[in-house]
């Protein structure tokens, strides 16, 4: 430090020259200069070394800001301020001010976004996705009515408000809507400006551009001429630059080593890199700085490339940090003028004397990748200011960028930089807009350049020329990434299709078609298979790759096929391009291979030999698929129909078009039928993505289309034998006699056959049935969408989410479904939990159609099941006849002639024989489903055709003749149709007995109406539909009568039933006789003791005080849930168990800043009223043996060191600290509370002393006390023995009550409030243990009376038993754990709590009234007090009467407590009339209190106001109080408490034996209890408090809640993107999570905000729990809430924002917007108030074991 001392100019020298410096007079001496540039040079050569880059960074943070501040105030003043004053001629401020009155607003908005910034696409109105609007825009747009799409920047796009080619309409905000006058002027901005400010301004921003663009670009060790500083001292910086290659933990470990700094500033560099892209890490002279670069390179260069480091002089280092700040500069200036900007983008663009590429914006493109991630973010951001806001300059900008796109690209495939700091993502920017996109692709043949580019750096083929491609490794993967962001450039330039085309358009189009064909021609044919034979595949081959590609190609073959459908001759030409190079596939297949001739129900055909199980076969002909793609669109353009001179359609066969998809499909099949299953995984999961909703729309649709073509164009008799050759299936029915069962002697083969058979009838229905495509059948897109929907559907209801990942997205992620679904499906809407559910609308079950050719196998068989139920539900048949298929186009009518030739009917006919004749496994029922389907298609195709067409003799399809013809010569077996009625009463068949019930009603309709067309051709169709009718009329009947038969067949089994049970029960009289006189005498006894329980009630319920009625008289009986033994709770029994769970909370805290306590000098005795930290209890309440539970955990202890050894993870539950699960439920809980029996009720007999007698005796029992303390501590006899009380013996030890496990397990539980409490390790000897046990009592009922008032239910009754028996135990529990503490402690402790509100002159240092929470004096008081009265053995009063006194001292000091601090401000309205007693004596009370505080308290004259204060003040006491002492005492509760309603304050009050006018406490004992107000009042610390020496608790304490969310969730995006990190020096918090308990934003998950807790760095999250939440969380977090509870467990849960559609949306993937649903928030706030988040992550855990692997202390 002292070195770099050194070269500093002395301080205060530096300081006067700063301060003499004018700015004016150096902007001036500029003005006079001749060389502008030397001048400007020569002041930066001087001053910026001496300003920036002083020495050495990573000092403290405070320190470093305040450098950073002291360099932004230098540079503004001593640098950038003469800039202004020379560019604008005069005071800068005012100049600037000017220059914006004067300029016209640009409608283009360009808001830049910011990591995380929410942005807004219009899904009606966009262009395209990349579209969106800044909130600003949004908010004041008519967008936000529109469907709209929600997603969060990844940083660096701008907002396209005021672009009117990126809307369809709309492209304005009312903010950017331009004037009228504006509108139509498209004069030169620069010609608004002075004339002079031009010439300067043209002459300042090429000198600051041009030293910017050399400093960011240099490269050497000395500075650009001029620059050079006066004096070159030796110190230089070691400067370390981000690379992609490298962790974290690499770069901190290195730099530990390296510069010998601590892990907090080596993470604060890395940080630093990772944000900037490069900082320095040393600072010294060269050889200091060289040796911490070697030491770098050295570590990092062992498993890869070393990170880069530079050793660099300070003086470079110093002007390249103002070359930033320049160009900073440059984008602020521009941003008030439009001239201004657009001068700065002449200056930029302007070529310079080198030639081509010179401008200066070409050389910082072309060194983009040299720069370091900083220095890039900052040019880009300058371009988007200037280039991109500048629509002249834009297209300029555009051409150049195209020029060098395939450098650029190639620059960025050797950079390792992601791909949004690198220069070639504003692609984006440019070839989304499409009139400059179809400009680029004219004048610089765009699309041909962007595929030639792509293909080149793919360079992995085979000797075919085919792409090969390695082993996917990470570096490839990554490498192979790079590549892919050509075909986004590639999407962006067609994502919008032309409307007109001109001749230049066509021919660079089709020109980039010819090189977009030779890329398909590299794939077609990749990563051929072969089926393996005899032993398993030894290498998995590599498919990613290649499937990787035909995803990303997807969008791109459809944008190519839609951009051919506008244009007729761009088709055609097309076409014929696509075919040639099908052709040039094609020439090397059929050569070498036999032809072979195959003849099958007399007609023969020519093909040759190829097997797919024995040759190579490939999943990946995007030729083929393109080609069939253009097909259908001449038939939906009827292109066909037109032109069909144009059309080679004769230059390719039929057979061959169809050769390779059908190789494809074959594939597929014999891959189900398990032929391939020894090459392993590589080929299921190719075939998986075949069929995938992400590539089946340009795959596997477009074979079956292709087959669709080639089909159309054939002999359908040819088309299908050759379809049974590539089956492998001719030889079974080609045999002279097919119908005879081929006889197969492998098991194994005729399995394969079965599943071959099965898949071919399949594929038969696919390809005359798949009509839904427009051009094939005459459809529209929507019908196709609505097909999809209405099968997905069929399954089962879905939730949007599910529907639209199972549509397939077009190019602008759209799917069609908004447009479709309401028409098909209702809405149901989710309740708390779960989504919403859209269901089919049962009009639309008759378009289902059971061979769905997007149906997996799992889905088809889910759907036929979901349909038959359904059917049979609605006491329908249960056959699934084909829906009514809609009309083929033209060019694809001969279809449906597959339906009636011969081959198809041999093979239905085979296979309806082999039906007939069950014996052997040569068929199975699937394939005779499908044949019955294909049946019941033909006959549909030809009823369709005959009510179509009017005269019958023109109907060509007669099917239902054909099958009716008997079978061919050698077999003489029946026709089709006498099969079909032989098989309609098989008994195996029971299943298919509807379906061809359909069929044979079907062809008796058929035949009816052609009957009836011989005979007159004027026939109506309505009597088919009546002979239909009576058809179905004879149908119900059978049906009737089965149900009948049904019927009676139950009765009779019911009738037999009950006649057994009746001979059970006559066998068994004894026994029935008995059990029922049990019960008459139970009930009966029942009614003899109701009465006294009737007038007990009538006599007024009391719960404390000697009137109290105890609860001893019930027995209490318990189960252990271990051994099922059932036991009495005894005080001397065996101790029984319930698992609880302890926790420290702050769910009622007043006060979340206060600073937690040290625990080891923490004197808990008193709690604030504050309730700033409490001990909360909860239980499952699972009742075990304690020698049960004791067994169950060490078992526990023992499987957990077992684990550690083998796992070393965590588990739900820390065992160390004592947690266990519930065996039961597997609640987590970490102790266990012991099952105490009842208190008795007191002896009425014995006499009630009053409070002053009370009073007196427990003074003279404390004196007692006192002094026998000072005799132990001092063995001193002298003085004054103080009088004891008769019968009151110090000296006697009461016997415990307990058995010995009882008191063990006393113990147990009180040291699990001790450990929890204080967070120190168990002491049995420390005497604060009773006192939070104690605690953990207040506390918990505290918890529960809020809630329970929160929620508006009964004070009793209301909570569920596991709560309920929680408290009692735990109330039970605190009253007997004195009797493990010493004597003495319990004593002491009562001591110093009575002198708080009986002052005793021999106890110090008691807190004032005002710092004491009432309700916890009063439990500790009432439970320590039983430690005094055990030594009175005078047996004359009974504890319950000192009960009552402490209630009612306590209460009263709680008045004064509430009249204290209330506030009575907003004056009500004055009640007329008198004030009741009530009031009067309110008013006396406070003025009492007035007289002692004087001005400390306001003068308060209204007595209603002041009496509503004190009620509602003192119910949540009196609440708490009524549930202590109801389960102290065990005292029914009265009944007006066991309901909601009036009538509670009265039964509260009588229940806890105080009068209703609760000021009758100090009016009854009004000398006595003086004395103890005044003392009370004169306390210092009252005084101190009320006059402003502290917070005030006020009465009653309002409960808290969840921070408010706003609605709408984009808010909250908005929030967080602007969330600053608290530490990284204004960086952005890279994933703010908001503290939902107090709304704290945090910066979680980063290395940035790491701090230590107990020794251990934690993320911010962790760290924030253990002071706002004592260790429990709730946080939102991306859209999901987080859950954490110390610093291993945590879990995710359902977040509170849902879009219309009742699903969330983590990460906004799907970018519906979201709404905040208030049942889900208040479900969430509900479990923090019930103190369950800790129970919900246990749960969560347990269920998800990978939630456990999770480090959640690092969020």
């Amino acid at each position: 430090m002292a070195a770099a001392e050194s070269d500093r100019d002395p301080p205060s020298a530096l300081c006067s020259e700063f301060l003499n410096f004018s700015a004016k007079d150096t902007a001036s001496r500029w003005m006079a200069s001749v060389d502008l540039q030397q001048e400007v040079y020569h002041h930066l050569a001087l001053y910026v070394p001496r300003i920036l880059c002083l020495g050495p960074s990573g000092c403290s943070s405070r320190e470093e800001q305040r450098e950073e501040q002291r360099e932004e105030l230098a540079c503004q003043l001593l640098l950038l301020a003469p800039l202004e004053w020379l560019l604008l001629g005069e005071e800068p401020a005012a100049g600037l001010a000017l220059l914006q009155e004067n300029n016209q607003p640009s409608p283009l908005c360009g808001h830049v976004f910011k990591v995380g910034e929410p942005t807004y696409s219009c899904r009606e109105c966009a262009a395209d996705p990349t579209c969106v609007l800044c909130m600003q825009c949004f908010l004041g747009s008519v967008h936000k009515e529109h469907r709209y799409r929600m997603t969060t920047s990844v940083g660096g796009g701008f907002c396209d408000c005021g672009d009117t080619e990126a809307w369809k309409k709309s492209p304005y905000c009312q903010k950017h809507t331009p004037t009228p006058n504006n509108r139509d002027t498209e004069q030169d901005p620069v010609a608004q400006l002075p004339a002079d400010m031009v010439a300067r301004s043209y002459n300042i921003f090429s000198i600051i551009l041009k030293y910017a663009v050399d400093m960011l670009t240099w490269e050497q060790e000395e500075l650009p001429a001029g620059l050079e500083p006066p004096e070159r001292g030796d110190t230089y910086y070691c400067m370390m630059f981000n690379d992609e290659v490298h962790t974290y933990e690499q770069v901190i470990y290195t730099l530990q080593k390296a510069v010998n700094c601590s892990q907090k500033e080596a993470v604060s560099f890395a940080t630093a890199v990772d944000r900037d892209g490069r900082k320095s890490v040393r600072y010294g002279d060269f050889q200091f700085c060289e040796q911490a670069k070697s030491v770098i390179v050295r570590n990092t260069s062992r498993q890869s490339k070393p990170l880069r480091v530079q050793v660099m002089h300070s003086s470079v280092v110093a002007h390249q940090c103002f070359a930033l700040k320049a160009l900073s500069w440059l984008g602020q200036i521009i941003q008030y003028s439009d001239g201004l900007r657009r001068i700065l983008c002449q200056v930029g663009l302007q070529e310079r004397p080198e030639g081509e590429n010179s401008s200066l914006v070409d050389c910082l493109m072309l060194n983009d990748s040299k720069m370091w991630k900083g220095a890039r973010n900052m040019y880009h951001q300058l371009l988007m200011n200037s280039l991109l806001m500048d629509l002249k300059y834009k297209k300029i900008f555009a051409i150049q960028f195209a020029k060098n796109y395939r450098r650029l690209q190639t620059d960025f495939m050797e950079d390792d930089h992601e791909r949004v700091v690198s220069v070639t993502s504003l692609s984006v920017q440019l070839f989304t807009v499409p009139t400059m996109a179809r400009m680029l692709m004219v004048e610089e043949n765009l699309m041909t350049t962007i595929i030639r580019t792509f293909v080149d750096h793919l360079r992995h083929r085979d000797l075919q020329g085919r792409f090969q491609f390695d082993r996917y490794t990470a570096q490839q993967a990554l490498k192979f990434g790079r590549v892919q962001s050509l075909i986004g450039d590639l999407k962006y330039v067609l994502i919008s299709r032309p409307c007109e085309w001109s001749d230049e358009l066509r021919e660079k189009f089709l020109e980039g078609l010819d090189s977009f064909l030779e890329l398909l021609k590299c794939m077609q044919g990749m990563d051929p298979v072969v089926r393996q034979v005899g032993q398993h595949i030894e290498m998995e081959p590599e498919w990613e790759a290649a499937f990787t590609l035909q995803m990303k190609l997807t969008h791109i073959i459809s944008m190519i096929q839609e951009w051919c459908s506008t244009d007729e001759r761009v088709l055609i030409d097309a076409y014929r391009r696509c075919l040639s190079a099908l052709s040039h596939c094609y020439s090397g297949l059929p050569d070498g291979e036999q032809p072979i001739s195959l003849s099958l129900a007399g007609h023969c055909v020519e093909t040759f030999r190829y097997q797919v199980s024995q040759d190579k076969v490939s999943i990946h002909l995007p030729v083929c698929r393109l080609l069939a793609g253009l097909h259908v669109l001449l038939s939906r353009t009827d292109v066909a129909s037109r032109f069909p001179e144009q059309l080679p359609l004769g230059e390719l066969s039929p057979p061959l078009l169809i050769e390779l998809p059908l190789r494809c499909l074959v594939l597929c099949a014999q891959v189900h039928a398990g032929m391939w299953r020894r090459n392993g995984f590589s080929l299921i999961n190719q075939i998986y993505y075949y069929h995938n909703v992400k590539c089946r729309v340009e795959m596997f649709d477009k074979d079956i289309i292709m087959l669709q073509a080639g089909a159309s164009m054939m002999d359908p008799n040819h088309f299908l034998m050759i379809v049974l050759s590539r089956f492998e299936l001719f030889h079974i029915f080609s045999s002279a006699d097919c119908r005879k069962r081929y006889r197969e002697a492998n098991k194994d083969a005729v399995q394969q056959n079965n599943t071959l058979i099965e898949e071919i009838l399949h594929l038969i229905i696919m390809v005359v049935g798949e009509r839904y495509v427009a051009g094939v059948g005459q459809v529209e897109p929507f019908d196709e969408v609505r097909r999809e929907i209405i099968h997905q559907l069929s399954i089962r209801p879905m939730a949007h989410s599910e529907l639209v990942k199972a549509l397939p997205e077009n190019g602008n992620k759209e799917t069609g479904l908004e447009r479709v679904i309401d028409s098909v499906a209702s809405f149901k809407k989710p309740g708390v939990t779960g989504r919403g559910l859209y269901e089919l609308r049962p009009e639309w079950n008759k378009h289902f159609n059971l061979y769905f050719h997007h149906y997996s196998r799992a889905d088809q068989s889910k759907a036929e099941e979901a349909q038959r139920k359904l059917k049979r539900q609605n006491g329908e048949d249960t056959a699934l006849p084909p829906p009514v298929p809609p009309p083929l186009c033209p060019l694809f009518g001969s279809l449906v002639n597959l339906l009636q030739c011969d081959v198809l009917l041999a093979v239905q006919g085979a296979v309806l024989q082999w039906a007939v004749e069950p014996s052997g496994g040569g068929w199975t029922e699937s394939m005779l489903q499908r044949v019955l389907h294909l049946v019941g298609m033909a006959l549909l195709e030809e009823q369709q055709q005959l009510e179509n067409s009017g005269r019958y003799d023109d109907v060509t399809f007669n099917y239902t003749c054909k099958i009716t013809r008997p079978g061919e010569a050698p077999s003489t077996s029946g026709s089709v149709l006498a099969l079909l009625e032989s098989l309609q009463n098989a008994p195996h068949l029971e299943v298919h007995k509807d379906m061809i019930t359909w069929i044979l009603k079907m062809v008796a309709n058929i035949k009816t109406i052609r009957e009836r067309s011989s005979s007159t051709s004027s026939v109506t169709i309505s009597q088919g539909q009546g002979l239909e009718e009576t058809v179905r009329d004879k149908d119900k009947a059978e049906r009737k009568r089965k149900a009948e038969m049904a019927r009676l067949r139950r009765e009779k089994i019911m009738a037999q039933m009950s006649e057994m049970q009746k001979h059970f029960i006559n066998e068994n009289k004894e026994l029935f006789q008995q059990s029922l006189e049990d019960l008459e005498a139970s009930t009966s006894a029942a009614a003899e003791h109701s009465p006294p329980s009737l007038e007990l009630s009538s006599v007024a319920q009391v719960c404390v005080g000697p009137r109290r009625l105890g609860g001893t008289e019930r027995r209490q009986l318990v189960t252990c849930i271990l051994c099922q033994e059932e036991q009495e709770v005894k005080g001397h029994g065996k101790a029984m168990v319930l698992a609880a769970f302890v926790q420290r909370s702050t769910v009622l805290s007043k006060n979340r800043r206060r600073v937690l306590p040290n625990a080891e000098h923490h004197d808990p005795l008193f709690m604030h009223p504050d309730l700033s930290l409490g001990i909360h209890t909860a239980s499952c309440g699972h009742i075990m043996h304690a020698t049960c539970w004791q067994r169950y955990f060490e078992a526990v202890q023992l499987k957990e060191q077992r684990r550690q050894q083998r796992l070393r993870g965590h588990t739900s539950y820390d065992v160390e600290n004592g947690e266990f699960l519930c065996p039961l439920c597997e609640c987590l809980s970490n102790t266990v509370i012991p099952l105490l029996p009842h208190t008795h009720t007191p002896d009425h007999s014995v006499d009630h002393p009053g409070l002053e007698v009370w009073l007196k005796t427990t003074s003279q029992q404390i004196a007692a006390l006192h002094s026998a303390h000072r005799k132990q501590s001092d063995d001193v006899t002298e003085g004054t023995e103080p009088p004891v009380p008769e019968g009151f013996r110090i000296d006697f030890t009461p016997l415990n009550p307990f058995s010995s496990s009882i008191s063990e397990m006393i113990t147990t539980f009180s040291m699990s409030t001790y450990k929890v409490g204080l967070k120190l390790n168990p002491n049995e000897q420390d005497q604060r243990v009773p006192v939070l046990s104690w605690s953990t009592c207040a506390y918990s009922i505290q918890a529960i009376e809020r809630l329970l008032m929160d929620e508006e239910k009964p004070l009793f009754g209301s909570l569920p038993c596991r709560q309920d028996d929680c408290l009692s135990s735990l109330t039970r529990f605190s009253s007997a754990c004195w009797t493990a503490a010493p004597l003495k402690t319990v004593h002491t402790q009562f001591i110093r709590l009575l002198a708080a509100l009986v002052p005793d002159s021999q106890v110090e240092n008691t807190p004032c009234i005002l710092d004491i929470d009432m309700f916890h004096l009063l439990v500790y008081s009432v439970l320590s007090y039983s430690s005094v009265h055990c030594l009175d053995q005078s047996r004359k009063s009974v504890i319950d009467s000192a009960h009552l006194h402490l209630l009612h001292l306590v209460t009263l000091a709680h008045l004064v407590q509430i009249l204290l601090t209330s506030t009575t401000e907003e004056v009500c309205m004055e009640q007329d009339g008198g004030g009741s007693e009530e009031e009067e004596l309110t008013c006396q009370f406070y003025s009492t209190l007035r007289q002692h505080l004087g001005s400390a308290l306001p003068e308060v004259t209204s007595g209603w106001q002041l009496w509503r204060c004190v009620k509602a003040g003192v119910l949540p006491f009196l609440r708490s109080a009524a549930l202590f002492f109801h389960y102290l005492n065990s005292t029914a509760p009265p009944p007006d408490l066991l309901v909601a309603g009036p009538g509670q304050w009265e039964a509260l009050c009588s229940y806890l034996s105080l009068p209703s006018n609760l000021l009758l406490l100090h009016q009854n004992q009004d000398t006595l209890l003086e004395s103890l107000l005044y003392r009370w009042c004169h306390h210092p610390g009252i005084r101190q408090t009320l006059q402003g020496g502290g917070a005030i608790v006020r009465f009653p304490r309002e409960s808290n809640q969840l921070i408010n969310l706003p609605e709408d969730y984009s808010i909250l995006i908005n929030q967080a993107s602007s969330c600053m990190c608290p530490r990284s020096g204004g960086d952005k918090s890279r994933t703010p999570t908001l503290c939902l308990v107090c709304g704290t934003m945090l910066c979680s998950q980063s290395y940035c905000c790491q701090t230590e807790v107990d020794g251990e760095d934690v993320g911010a999250c962790t760290a924030h729990t253990f002071t706002c939440g004592a260790g429990v969380g709730l946080f939102l977090r991306e859209s999901q809430v987080l859950f954490i509870a110390g610093k291993t467990k945590g879990c995710f849960y359902p977040p509170p924002y849902l879009d219309d559609y009742g699903e969330t949306d983590q990460g906004l993937k799907r970018g519906n917007p979201l709404h905040l649903c208030g049942d889900r928030y208040r479900k969430i706030e509900h479990l923090w108030r019930q103190h369950s988040i800790a129970e919900v992550i246990g749960h969560a855990q347990e269920a998800n074991q990978t939630l456990v692997a999770i480090d959640w202390q690092h969020l």
